[in-house]
């Protein structure tokens, strides 16, 4: 009978997206994880935070992360069983594949040619396009020309585009006629939850909450790199604006869920 007056169980902050879709944990490959051991811890915070899965998208980027497709999927691959057999008793989200992170330099065209932009679906296979979401990013410094034609390319050649972070682009802003004309030919964007609280400087964190009440933003990715990522990460979950917008704003990440 007491059960009756029992306060229904609050989740946590990030269990209504139930998927990450941007993160760097595949040890030593890019800038993110460094080993097993800090993956694992990292991945335990995020499922505290309330992940449910993880996509791992490592870096691509020339010359500074010269990765190949077919060497980072066997990495995954070993990756996978070397989680399972050292996690123990932590309860950890579950990896739902990978992909990559693009980045829009001089070697991109490289991948595109050689047929290597790792790219991931929607869970309902009705959705989207046949060869999928390719997560792309531009350069953090200045605007490289012809990112408008490179996307168009990409779209005409049958994949959906993502656009990571671009809040933390200095060239863009919430009245960038780029930006506006990227949303007018279907591309989506994916902000940094931690640029929502911060953790990236003031003007990310503006043009973060202005994209998203533009209706620009379809996905949230938690950008995770390690350890210090992962404190961060904890800490925007307490923030009672990011809490709010999870309570009155959808995102796409639950509808990758698998």
């Amino acid at each position: 009978m007491f059960g009756l007056f029992k306060k229904n169980k609050v989740l946590p902050t990030f269990a209504p997206l139930v998927t990450d879709m941007h993160s760097h944990i595949l040890p030593l490959v890019d800038d993110g994880s460094k080993s097993l051991e800090e993956s694992l811890e990292v991945m335990e915070i995020m499922k505290t935070t309330g992940f449910q899965q993880v996509r791992l998208t490592p870096h691509f980027q020339h010359p500074r992360f010269p990765n190949q497709a077919d060497d980072i999927l066997k990495r995954y691959q070993n990756f996978c069983g070397e989680v399972e057999a050292n996690k123990g008793s932590r309860d950890l989200p579950t990896m739902c594949g990978i992909s990559g992170e693009f980045r829009v330099d001089d070697g991109f065209q490289g991948y595109v040619d050689s047929n290597q932009l790792l790219t991931f679906h929607f869970a309902d296979p009705k959705r989207g396009s046949d060869k999928g979401l390719l997560l792309i990013e531009f350069s953090l410094s200045q605007r490289r020309m012809g990112l408008d034609e490179t996307v168009f390319n990409r779209q005409m050649e049958g994949y959906d585009i993502i656009i990571a972070h671009p809040e933390r682009y200095p060239y863009f802003d919430s009245h960038s006629s780029m930006l506006e004309q990227f949303k007018e030919q279907g591309v989506y964007f994916q902000v940094n939850i931690l640029s929502l609280d911060g953790f990236y400087g003031e003007v990310a964190q503006r043009r973060a909450f202005e994209y998203i009440e533009n209706g620009w933003v379809e996905f949230l990715g938690t950008d995770m790199h390690n350890v210090m990522y992962a404190t961060a990460l904890k800490h925007a979950s307490t923030n009672k604006k990011i809490i709010k917008l999870l309570e009155t704003t959808e995102f796409e990440n639950k509808n990758l869920a698998k």
